[in-house]
């Protein structure tokens, strides 16, 4: 129970890495906001946790009162916030020529301005409540380039950018800060963003994962259950003296070129590029 008697609100905790951060933040004794754009996923995650111990809020965290709403339901939910995760985001794919302005500037406003808009909110309660824990999911992709993201890697990579200005700015207060950057990950997203690349190169969903995660060096994407961990460590007293820290867990991506060199290597491979 490493997050007993502690408060957290989660964006993006209807799917994916965000309802994986709320069931094991609820599993280790927290209690939960859990916020997203769907209310009908908010609920079906909700309804999958013990009673008592979550509550949900739809809204979109890159509109101020939005995010006003959501910082006020957990508050009043919890009595107190300890724990803030900015996990909500999007991800188009496009590169540079081919971006629309109004997309590139949608991508910023919930990747990047949704966090400092959630922090802006929180920080006064976390403060209140005598410090905290801000955790922020950025990407592998803020810490180098993928192939066809331009707006979404230098979204995130100004996301581990505010978050070390946040661990500066507000230790004295007590609260740490501090970005996880996830590779791969097995997600409906990540399933669906393969199967389309697939198609593309006459691949399906299987082989086409079976020649991206041959490359890793543990062979295998992560499954969301062991972002949640990272998340729980740095939610806890565990992490007492971690802030500013910018966390790589990519099964090792980081040292090779998977994405890029797997991909072009079969885009040459059918004749697509030369």
């Amino acid at each position: 129970m490493k997050l007993k008697g502690k408060v957290a609100l989660i964006t993006g905790g209807g799917t994916g890495i965000g309802a994986a951060i709320a069931k094991r933040f609820v599993a280790e004794g927290a209690m939960v906001c859990i916020t997203g754009r769907r209310q009908e996923m908010l609920d079906k995650m909700a309804r999958s946790l013990p009673g008592g111990t979550a509550v949900t809020c739809s809204g979109d965290v890159s509109k101020d009162e939005d995010v006003k709403r959501m910082v006020a339901v957990a508050v009043t939910f919890g009595g107190r916030l300890d724990v803030l995760v900015n996990n909500a985001a999007i991800n188009p794919d496009a590169s540079i020529v081919g971006l629309d302005r109004d997309v590139w500037q949608k991508v910023f406003d919930v990747n990047l301005t949704g966090p400092f808009l959630l922090m802006k909110a929180a920080i006064p309660y976390i403060i209140e409540g005598g410090g905290g824990s801000i955790i922020n999911i950025s990407s592998l992709g803020g810490m180098r380039s993928l192939p066809g993201r331009p707006a979404y890697c230098t979204s995130k990579a100004g996301l581990i950018m505010l978050t070390q200005q946040a661990a500066q700015d507000y230790g004295p207060h007590k609260i740490r800060c501090n970005a996880v950057c996830p590779g791969g990950i097995k997600t409906t997203m990540t399933e669906e963003g393969f199967g389309e690349v697939g198609k593309i190169l006459g691949m399906d969903y299987d082989d086409f994962y079976a020649m991206i995660s041959s490359e890793l060096p543990l062979h295998r994407f992560a499954e969301a259950d062991e972002i949640a961990g990272i998340c729980t460590y740095l939610a806890s007293d565990d992490s007492s003296f971690m802030t500013g820290a910018v966390l790589a867990i990519d099964g090792g991506t980081a040292v090779v070129d998977v994405v890029g060199a797997s991909i072009m290597g079969a885009l040459k491979r059918k004749g697509i590029i030369e």
